[in-house]
């Protein structure tokens, strides 16, 4: 089995995955998928900008039921799993990404978290699907 991005352009692969995301060149604003144009300024010299791995979790809840497909595509009915959806900024961007911990009441505002790759779906091939969330660090780390 190979694995696959859910997306390219994303993250990057391998132990420490960033997430790619494009910077103004005219006036520096950081954005988050990566973008053609300058939402800020209308500038078109957006760069590839890598953002941290590691940020402060800022808001969180709970998917706890199937979002509709399509567009979702990972499992339904008695195969979902619930899943935390958090926002964790990252410097200058906030992201909205899935969260490895799902219990609201493990999750604390400003907590350190850290970017991971995690197993989606398998596709119609056979490829194990995989996309971005965060997991909360221990301070440890």
């Amino acid at each position: 089995m190979t694995t696959e991005p859910i997306a390219t352009g994303l993250f990057t692969d391998g132990a420490e995955p960033r997430l790619i995301g494009s910077r103004c060149t005219e006036c520096g604003i950081v954005t988050f998928p990566t973008q053609e144009s300058c939402p800020r300024c209308g500038a078109v010299s957006m760069v590839e900008h890598l953002l941290a791995r590691r940020g402060r979790l800022w808001a969180w809840t709970t998917q706890s039921f199937p979002p509709p497909a399509p567009p979702y595509l990972g499992a339904g009915g008695k195969d979902f799993v619930p899943f935390g959806v958090g926002y964790v900024e990252l410097g200058d961007v906030k992201v909205e990404a899935r969260l490895t911990e799902s219990d609201p009441e493990s999750l604390v505002h400003g907590m350190t978290m850290e970017l991971v790759l995690v197993p989606f779906r398998t596709d119609d091939d056979g490829n194990e699907v995989v996309t971005f969330a965060f997991r909360p660090v221990d301070e440890k780390d």
